[in-house]
């Protein structure tokens, strides 16, 4: 059963996971620069390499944060829908999460793009 202290944490969580979600697109974007700027440089080859493993790993949490949220997203929308069927229509809670869903929806429309 929906409670306004289960959307509240379900909100948190989705803007939890978008903070990291950025979080991971910067560090790519420091890790890309760092490898690019060891290869300018002529770097050892073995320390070129771990470098891009790093970089590697870093990209590969981006796809795993979108499914999260994905997932996060549709929990939160679904426990909003059974609060308004329950007549909880008003209160910080629901405002909050009605704001941060077309937020969200709006990043992935942004990296669709």
């Amino acid at each position: 059963m929906a409670t306004l202290r289960n959307l509240k944490i379900k909100t948190s969580t989705c803007r939890r996971i978008v903070k990291e979600l950025h979080s991971y697109e910067k560090e790519v974007e420091g890790e890309a620069a760092k490898t690019a700027d060891m290869k300018a440089k002529g770097a050892d080859p073995y320390d070129l390499k771990q470098q891009e493993n790093v970089l590697a790993e870093s990209r590969m949490m981006i796809p795993d944060c979108h499914k999260r949220l994905e997932a996060a997203l549709a929990d939160l929308k679904a426990t909003l829908v059974e609060l308004e069927e329950l007549n909880q229509k008003d209160g910080p809670e629901i405002e909050e999460a009605r704001t941060i869903i077309p937020e969200i929806e709006q990043l992935f429309q942004s990296t669709e793009a």
